[in-house]
């Protein structure tokens, strides 16, 4: 594979910024991952590093070196996370959750798969036009679908996201086929609140990853003025055409059985702790024989 991909995550006029992303990848398949931990909830970035670390350890798992089934593993690999965030609060015998957004995205041989859960989105840009990007599980967003008023809908009140006590609710999309230069946004709401889809689309495709990414951040804070939220993007674009540019990553050279990662650093954070391994595997095992006992239920 070679991509080039491009991530930067600035704090607006929040308190702290509880926006998490990061990608992995192994010589054949590649994982790009983005949680937006909710304010009004504790502990918002302990959920969203929770969910890319969950997310993480699911893909070194299953990437040997491709995923078997894609929708199947991010299904499985969302859940797990929402599963590692509820046994974290349990643990500190918290009286509410710690909440987070997820977008996550598989691409290899070719193809791309992509799950969300929240209103952190993924755009895809072919040819200087947006392909498609996630619907957000938000009700102003629902409203809009159905062709309803949204004017008095706060666009910030969703109806799902992991960390809940209530079953996520998230959406599995592709196959897509990847085309030399397409090029793929995720983002929180920090950007997508003040910038147009159309605007993102635009600037995503007139210049280098590099470029363009930093632009619309600026933008974003410029607009969203004192008060702006938090604004994180992880960019890829796909088969980079012409010279090989400083934000290209090459897996031609990596052998069988090796993977690597950015999502263990993450954004610094002195509160995040390391996941414990064994946490890890007790829940991995819960959510598959969770799935297991569903497969014979409905066979």
């Amino acid at each position: 594979m070679k991509f080039s991909v491009y991530q930067i995550s600035r704090q607006g006029g929040r308190e702290r910024n509880e926006d998490r992303m990061g990608y992995t990848y192994t010589r054949e398949s590649g994982m790009f991952v983005l949680a937006d931990g909710m304010g009004g909830h504790p502990e918002g970035a302990m959920a969203a590093q929770l969910a890319l670390q969950t997310m993480s350890a699911y893909f070194q798992k299953a990437a040997n070196p491709t995923v078997r089934e894609v929708p199947e593993f991010l299904s499985s690999a969302l859940m797990a996370a929402h599963h590692q965030i509820i046994r974290y609060a349990a643990e500190k015998g918290m009286l509410d959750t710690p909440r987070t957004t997820l977008v996550a995205a598989v691409m290899e041989r070719g193809n791309m798969h992509w799950v969300h859960c929240g209103d952190s989105r993924l755009y895809i840009v072919r040819d200087g036009e947006l392909l498609t990007r996630t619907r957000d599980h938000s009700y102003m967003e629902q409203q809009a679908h159905l062709g309803r008023n949204t004017q008095n809908i706060n666009r910030n009140i969703l109806f799902t996201c992991l960390g809940s006590p209530a079953k996520p609710v998230f959406d599995l999309s592709g196959p897509i086929q990847l085309k030399q230069g397409d090029r793929v946004l995720l983002c929180s709401d920090g950007l997508w609140g003040t910038v147009k889809d159309s605007e993102i689309a635009h600037e995503l495709a007139g210049n280098v990853l590099e470029h363009s990414v930093p632009e619309l951040v600026e933008l974003a804070l410029k607009r969203g003025g004192p008060r702006c939220d938090n604004v994180t993007i992880l960019a890829m674009e796909w088969e980079t055409p012409g010279d090989f540019q400083s934000t290209s990553v090459s897996t031609e050279d990596i052998e069988e059985g090796v993977f690597a990662s950015t999502i263990q650093s993450g954004v610094a954070d002195p509160t995040i702790e390391d996941m414990d391994d064994e946490a890890i595997e007790k829940s991995i095992a819960e959510i598959n024989e969770a799935i297991r006992r569903t497969a014979e239920r409905n066979a």
